[in-house]
């Protein structure tokens, strides 16, 4: 069984970290976001399946079912850590006198 690690967009390794869109343009920062979001809303998705499905006796791998829950353990502490310095970077920046 091999382990397919969910991408977050410009989060993770192997995510476009620039920003490009495929058709050559520069996405939003709000997109970016927005997809990320949409990555972790999945994941926790996925994860509460599996989870129900264990807890409803179906045939179901334990070891997929951690995995899952761990993965999706791992992107929401992954979010809060990036809210957490894009807040400090806001109030840094209001602190700043012009």
């Amino acid at each position: 069984m091999e382990i397919q690690p969910t991408r977050v967009p410009a989060l993770m390794p192997g995510g476009d970290a620039a920003g490009a869109s495929p058709a050559g343009g520069v996405e939003s920062f709000g997109k970016l976001l927005a997809d990320a979001l949409g990555a972790l809303q999945q994941s926790q998705s996925q994860a509460d399946l599996m989870v129900s499905a264990l807890a409803t006796d179906e045939p179901v791998d334990l070891h997929a079912v951690m995995l899952a829950v761990e993965q999706a353990n791992l992107a929401t502490q992954l979010a809060v850590q990036v809210r957490n310095k894009l807040i400090e970077a806001y109030q840094e920046i209001s602190r700043m006198q012009i």
